[in-house]
């Protein structure tokens, strides 16, 4: 291992280069070397064409992580499974200006420890029946893309999907500590990462590994537990600024209990508002079973986290996010991947291993779209965001819960004396008649005997054999005008329609028991 400057590491990166980035959302982002590979380019047009390969975004908000690379000649292609939050990417994938393979973010995290493993590649039933399914879209992020990635196989009798290795060249990681014989940790980083599996991957097929450190420690100072990555992994470390080393990377601020170096009293985390969020997170923590293992997605479904620990409910869960956290309270937003007081931390190759296996009892999910049949979209809904883990979980757990509003667009709600009033309604309905893309599939939940709710701030639906029914509306609304009329399709109404909680509409502690 050999301690360089930024500009001599980024040199090392070669035109058409597949380059592999750490990160999750915007935590343990690589920024310091991103944005290096992108002033190089700026300056001298090098290196150019070059492959970006990430299992979920990495970095949050214009300019920032991978976003960095989104200039016409630095980037021909990316491999990912979440471009939502990397604006600058998303428009050029969305206007055809460069190719785009977009697949579950458990399959590439898994893919890359089958190619470091010297293996053909992964066979999984996960994407089956989703746009990543070949006889659907096959992955494919836009129209200049092809399908060089999946593939429908059959074995035993049963149909999976293949994910067949692609090159990786250079990798962009990220730990905390570096000692002089290369051996990295991660003490201060929020999550472990897959930093490992990334490295073994690229050195499998030849390649190097770039790491961004905060300091160089002296050898034997580290304890051997607590390295992420060996140094026979690691070519060439480069120190980062404070300021581009943050461990969010939208916040200045270190937090010691993201870094898992202390526990954080529970009451010191500010509850929700009560709103539209709060609402559909209360009404999801209705599901809650004492002991039940679960996922929550980001944004809306992240405030179950926020509910359960308000409630005093969190030391009967184990709250747990793709990324590595078990148990514990996530958080949510741009720190969306840390958690407080987690009681395991892995990284997401095995934690996907473990979600695959069907250990989660429930997971709180978003759904930008749902339709007649069931079926979720939360990839692509007039541009392309990917859908991050979502796909793995969705396919895996045992009950499912869709979080959202159910219009979008300028909707107004306010609660009054205990009723919810729709001031403004949303202009976009979420419920249509065809999802976008098939990011769920309602068919084969059917098949798989999944449970499937989709929780809103007016009214609860489930997927029965004859379709999406309405089982629940929130006191205060209309059921023909402000549920039925905002649906494109025809909804079943159950003969046991009853009303939301009463709890759900109050103001302080529901006073909620497991």
């Amino acid at each position: 291992m050999e301690i360089v400057k930024r500009q001599e590491a980024i040199a090392k990166i070669k035109d058409g280069d597949a380059v592999v980035s750490s990160g999750f959302v915007g935590c343990a982002v690589p920024e310091y070397l991103l944005e290096g590979v992108e002033q190089a380019f700026l300056k001298s047009g090098s290196p150019r064409n070059l492959t970006a390969v990430l299992n979920v975004s990495s970095g949050f908000g214009r300019g920032l992580g991978v976003d960095h690379l989104a200039h016409k000649g630095l980037l021909s292609r990316i491999i990912t499974s979440h471009i939502n939050p990397h604006p600058g990417i998303q428009k050029m994938v969305d206007s055809n200006e460069i190719k785009a393979n977009i697949l579950p973010f458990g399959c590439i995290a898994q893919l890359y420890r089958e190619m470091g493993s010297g293996r053909q590649g992964l066979m999984s039933k996960i994407g089956l029946h989703t746009f990543v399914d070949p006889r659907l879209e096959g992955g494919r992020g836009n129209s200049i893309s092809t399908n060089d990635i999946v593939e429908v196989v059959e074995f035993r009798g049963k149909e999976y999907l293949f994910y067949k290795p692609f090159p990786l060249h250079v990798a962009l990681i990220r730990g905390t500590s570096i000692d002089k014989k290369g051996n990295l940790s991660g003490e201060k980083e929020a999550i472990v990462d897959d930093i490992f599996a990334v490295a073994q991957a690229v050195k499998k097929q030849g390649g190097i590994v770039i790491a961004q450190v905060e300091r160089v420690v002296e050898t034997g100072t580290l304890n051997p537990r607590s390295v992420l990555v060996p140094g026979f992994l690691i070519d060439y470390t480069v120190v980062a600024p404070a300021e581009k080393h943050r461990q969010i990377v939208v916040t200045d601020d270190y937090d010691p209990g993201w870094a898992h170096e202390c526990r954080v009293e529970l009451g010191s985390i500010d509850p929700l508002p009560l709103d539209d969020r709060k609402i559909i997170a209360r009404r999801g923590a209705l599901e809650l079973t004492k002991g039940a293992i679960l996922n929550l997605g980001i944004g809306i479904p992240a405030g179950v986290s926020s509910v359960a620990a308000e409630e005093g409910l969190v030391d009967q869960l184990v709250m747990t996010v793709e990324c590595g956290q078990v148990g514990g309270v996530p958080a949510g937003g741009a720190t969306f991947g840390a958690a407080y007081n987690p009681d395991f931390v892995v990284d997401p190759v095995r934690q996907f291993d473990w979600y695959d296996s069907g250990v989660l009892d429930l997971a709180f999910l978003g759904a930008a779209q749902v339709d007649e049949q069931g079926n979720a979209n939360v990839s692509k809904f007039g541009r392309t965001a990917g859908p991050g883990g979502f796909i793995n979980i969705a396919h895996t757990a045992k009950k499912v819960c869709f979080c959202g509003t159910l219009t979008a667009g300028d909707l107004e709600t306010v609660i009054m004396d205990g009723r919810l009033v729709i001031k403004n309604e949303g202009k976009i309905k979420k419920f249509v008649r065809n999802v976008e893309q098939v990011t769920f599939s309602g068919k084969l939940a059917a098949q798989d005997g999944q449970e499937i709710l989709y929780i809103t701030e007016r009214a609860v639906f489930q997927l029965t054999p004859e379709g999406v029914m309405v089982t629940e509306i929130a006191p205060g609304i209309d059921l023909k005008t402000q549920v039925l009329d905002q649906v494109e399709f025809d909804l079943k109404v159950s003969p046991d329609l009853r009303l939301m909680d009463a709890r759900i509409f109050q103001e302080g502690k529901m006073g909620l028991t497991l």
